[in-house]
Parts: structure tokens; C-alpha cells; sequence
């Protein structure tokens, strides 16, 4: 995707009406703007209209906030949840990781190479073993421990809030962060906070899940990118995977074909959000990903 012009993107949800398409489409004409993508849906069950439009917009004279205000009359006629974002610029991008490397190591390499475009100011981490990997590539490193008593918990996290905060991310990335994040950042960072889990959600939520799946004998493992709520595990999915398996695979086996998923579904799943091809509706996800 070419982004080296002004570019705008234009997401919304309402109720499905006759005329949405044709105003929109019409006002973007007025603007002199013309349109790059185009995704449009309709949930079945309830009639919720959704809609992204990425648009070229070198002739708008101002800038994204400004063809906001302008689209303004038309998303209050129609009742639209609706944001325009300026979509050459960098998302700011905070990764948080524990021990396991893999898929850290796989999205600062999409990212160096320029597949994932966004700027990572930080890491976070609760251990020091990935410090080299991280500041290699020239990203700061900051470690929070996370003792195991609760009161020590607490703390941590609001150490590692005021971090988040300084650090002014867009979105947060857990690359195998194996922490539970409190109720309360869930919620401040709501719909922010990305999470890669090591099974086809919502089977085998929770601990050890390749432990689990080859107990259960399930010929099928996967991973799932989801955005993370207060509820472990069951937050609004973004992006999944699998991979065949066979019984004679041992739990080592698993976990190193998980690895390989886990990466291409993370990977997908940020750049999907990152792009704003991501819309949540309850506790699911429209996902326009072409």
C-alpha cells in the first residue's frame, strides 16, 4: 500500500439505511478527494452497516481533522460512530514480552525490514534476558519485574502504566507476555491492548495449551490474535491460524509448530490493526483485510 501521499481513512458504523454509500461517496467527490479502498458490510443479525474508506486527499486543502469536521453534518444525519484518521502516520507501537523470544524477534524483523510500519519506542519486559535482542535494534529496553506476591503485582503494574503512559502508545503489543494484565489497564487501553495466544481460541484458553490440545487429541493447533479485556482469553479476535498435527507429536513438537503460527498470526493481526481494517462490534470483530 502505497502511503506516500496525504492520505485519509475514513471508518464508521450505523444503522443500515438507504443513501450511506451514496452521501459518503458524494462528499468525497465535493472534497476533491478520490478513493484508494472501499469495504462496506452488513451484520445480518442486527443491521449494523460498517464502512472504511481509505482516500487520497493532496487536493484537500487541511488536514484529517479538519475533513472530519466537514464529514461531521453527514455522520450526525446518519447517526455514525465514526473516526478519520491520518493514515501516513506512524502509529506508535509498545511491546511488551517475557521470556519466550520468537515472536518478539519476528515483528522487530517485519518491522526493520518495513512490512509492519510503525515506530516502537519501547519494549517492556519482566525479565532482563531479551534486553540485547531489543536495544540491537536500536529500541529501548525497560524492565519491570512482576514479583509474585500481590501487593508486589500492584505495583508493578502501576510502574509499568506510567511507563505505557510516557511512552505514548497507539497500541500495545503482548509478543508472549506472560503476565495478566489488571482490569484497570485493560479498560484504560481498551480495544488498544493486542495479545498473541498459543491456541485456536476459545479452546484451550488459559495455561499450557499445547499441553492441553495433546491431551484432548485434536488433530488441529493454531494461535489467535485478540484484543485483550478484563475476561483471560475471551477479548474480541483480530486474526487465527493453524496447523495440522499428529498424535505421535510430542508436546516439544507442538510448541515448535505453534511458534511458526503464532508469528505470521501476530504479525497479520497488528498490521491489520495497524491499518484500521480492525472494526469491534460487541465482542467479535469485523475484519476487512482486502
Amino acid at each position: 500500500m502505497d502511503l506516500g501521499h496525504k492520505q485519509f481513512c475514513l471508518i464508521s458504523d450505523c444503522e443500515d439505511r438507504v443513501g450511506i454509500v451514496a452521501r459518503t461517496t458524494g462528499f468525497f467527490a465535493e472534497q476533491g478527494v478520490s478513493i484508494a479502498q472501499a469495504n462496506q458490510y452488513v451484520e445480518s443479525d442486527d443491521g449494523r452497516f460498517f464502512m472504511r474508506y481509505l482516500v487520497s486527499a493532496d487536493a484537500f486543502v487541511g488536514d484529517h481533522t479538519d475533513f472530519a469536521q466537514k464529514f461531521e453534518p453527514i455522520a450526525a444525519e446518519f447517526q455514525m460512530n465514526c473516526r478519520v484518521v491520518d493514515a501516513t502516520r506512524l502509529q506508535r507501537v509498545v511491546v511488551m514480552v517475557s521470556k519466550h523470544d520468537h515472536c518478539l524477534a519476528h515483528l522487530l524483523h517485519r518491522w526493520k525490514g518495513g512490512d509492519i510500519r510503525c515506530d516502537i519506542p519501547g519494549v517492556i519486559s519482566n525479565h532482563e534476558s531479551l534486553r540485547d535482542l531489543v536495544e540491537w535494534y536500536g529500541i529501548p529496553f525497560h524492565h519491570v519485574p512482576v514479583p509474585s506476591d500481590e501487593a508486589g503485582r500492584k505495583a508493578a503494574f502501576e510502574k509499568t502504566a506510567e511507563l505505557i503512559d510516557e511512552l505514548t502508545p497507539d497500541t500495545i503489543v503482548l509478543a508472549r507476555y506472560m503476565q495478566i494484565l489488571p482490569p484497570w489497564l485493560c479498560e484504560r487501553y481498551r480495544h488498544q491492548v493486542i495479545n498473541i495466544h498459543h491456541s485456536f481460541l476459545p479452546s484451550f484458553a488459559g495455561a499450557k495449551p499445547y499441553s492441553q490440545a495433546q491431551d484432548r487429541g485434536v488433530k488441529l493447533i493454531g494461535a489467535t490474535c485478540h484484543y485483550v479485556t478484563a475476561e483471560l482469553d475471551a477479548g474480541p479476535i483480530i486474526e487465527q491460524d493453524v496447523v495440522r498435527i499428529h498424535h505421535s507429536d510430542s508436546i516439544a513438537d507442538l510448541k515448535r509448530y505453534g511458534k511458526d503460527v503464532e508469528n505470521l498470526v501476530l504479525a497479520r493481526g497488528l498490521r491489520y490493526h495497524l491499518e484500521n481494517r480492525v472494526l469491534v462490534h460487541g465482542n467479535k470483530t469485523i475484519l476487512f483485510d482486502r
